[in-house]
């Protein structure tokens, strides 16, 4: 015999039954958002352009993507997105750039990379000669992307914005790898002359504007050249790009750690891995050998692939012959 609860589900008073349950759910949900709010009203600068953390599972989403982007395995780029959060010299230029700034009452001092981590694991596997940004900001992502040109020993950063007072992050042994341009980015986009490897747009502006930007760099773009867009969820001109030139469309959303914001999406434009020269059967030798560190930390000692050494056991050289 049916219940009472399962009887009113049924009758015409069931939507108003699940009033409460459903108003329980809204407050539940506004609340957790308030409490957010306001830790973030008292303790953040910021006004514009936030800067958060990513979960750990949203982290390790964006390694995913990237991997996807590369062809490079999961554990390398992970290894990437790790480097860049421990990189306290980074961490600590951000800081005394932030503080010594005209606008330090605008900025918070303590760098948190949100989906830049992906920007530097990118540039990290694709090995850039050259990298376009396009909308600079205070400079984060530039001084993000700098770190990663620097830790790969060659490429160049140009970053572009028509605010005169953008970049001022950019300082230091970064400037060495930056090239700052100041003014409208359809004007210096066709100019550049370099083939562009990564390309960003960062420009919060009109459709037809990001549409004109890949115009502009059209002659520049090659097989290899991957763009990225945070425009995914006002406009769809990168989804409708990579459908004309053949290449690959995917979108990522951050999902921010302890912060109201819900979070921004980022969508890429890239090539297939048969045009990137990769085959997800044969990863770079580098992943495969970071693969079988993997897997010998994890063996018990019965693995012929693995060595004995002062730290455990590592993987034995091609030269090597297992002792028997």
């Amino acid at each position: 015999m049916p219940t009472m609860r399962a009887r009113i589900a049924t009758s015409p008073l069931a939507s108003i039954a699940a009033l409460p349950e459903r108003i329980w759910l809204v407050a539940c949900y506004d609340t957790h958002i308030v409490k957010q709010s306001a830790k973030w009203l008292l303790g953040s600068r910021e006004h514009t352009n936030l800067t958060y953390d990513l979960t750990p599972f949203n982290r390790d989403h964006l390694a995913w993507l990237v991997a996807e982007i590369t062809g490079h395995s999961i554990l390398s780029i992970r290894r990437y997105i790790e480097e860049v959060r421990e990189d306290l010299e980074l961490a600590s230029h951000i800081a005394d750039a932030s503080r010594h700034s005209k606008r330090w009452r605008l900025a918070d001092p303590i760098p948190r990379y949100g989906l830049r981590m992906g920007w530097y694991a990118l540039v990290r596997a694709l090995q850039p000669k050259h990298v376009v940004e396009t909308g600079t900001d205070k400079g984060l992502g530039a001084c993000v992307i700098a770190a990663a040109l620097l830790r790969n020993g060659h490429g160049r950063l140009t970053t572009i914005d028509i605010n005169p007072d953008a970049g001022y992050l950019i300082g230091g042994r970064y400037t060495t790898v930056v090239d700052l341009r100041i003014g409208n980015s359809l004007d210096i986009l066709p100019i550049l002359g370099d083939p562009i490897d990564l390309f960003l747009h960062e420009v919060h502006n009109s459709a037809q504007h990001e549409r004109a930007e890949y115009e502009a760099i059209d002659p520049l773009i090659t097989q290899r050249t991957v763009l990225l867009s945070d425009n995914a969820k006002t406009n769809d001109e990168l989804a409708r790009w990579a459908e004309v030139h053949g290449h690959r469309f995917l979108y990522f959303h951050e999902l921010p750690a302890d912060h109201w914001y819900p979070g921004a999406g980022m969508c890429t434009a890239f090539p297939t891995l048969a045009i990137t020269g990769r085959s997800r059967d044969e990863p770079p030798f580098a992943d495969e050998e970071l693969l079988q560190h993997e897997r010998c930390s994890n063996t018990r000692g019965d693995d012929d692939r693995c060595v004995p050494s002062g730290t455990g056991l590592l993987p034995r050289k091609h030269t090597d012959t297992p002792s028997r």
